[in-house]
């Protein structure tokens, strides 16, 4: 009986790294099954709707009030200079007057301001058309020219 020491090789460390191929693999999988089903997930509902003379919609543009504020702060309505008080008088008689004539349709009111004028100015003609009952306003920008690159 000899008493020795056993030789101890180390033996293979553990693979760190991940593995890629099969996770590549999956996710093509996934990504087939996702684009296979994708458009079965869309709700659709193809439906023929049945036609009456009663549903016919309004053939009139919509009805608009262009209000513009120049740089001195004067204001126009229709491209007509007004002050204040006509102003609310103009928004309130247009305002009943469309809701008598199409059903309670207010027209939309189409706000032109210069960029110099102050905001409280442009918010005290806003508040002039919701007094009106014409909530739906509508901001007239210009289109920024692109600047050239030197």
């Amino acid at each position: 009986m000899a008493f020795g020491r056993f030789e101890r090789t180390p033996g293979q460390t553990p693979m760190s790294d991940i593995n890629v191929t099969p996770l590549v693999d999956v996710m093509m999988v996934l990504l087939v099954i996702f684009i296979i089903t994708a458009p079965l997930m869309v709700s659709a509902l193809k439906l023929d709707l049945p036609k009456t003379d009663g549903a016919q919609a309004s053939s009139a543009p919509p009805r608009f009030v262009e209000l513009s504020i120049d740089a001195k702060g004067v204001v126009y309505l229709d491209d007509k200079a007004t002050s204040l008080e006509d102003l609310k008088r103009s928004l309130n008689a247009q305002a009943s007057k469309a809701l008598a004539m199409d059903h309670g349709e207010l027209p939309e009111v189409q706000l032109r301001a210069d960029e110099r004028v102050p905001y409280g100015r442009v918010v005290e003609v806003m508040g002039l058309a919701q007094q009106a009952g014409m909530n739906r306003i509508g901001f007239v920008t210009e289109r920024k020219q692109p600047v050239a690159a030197p």
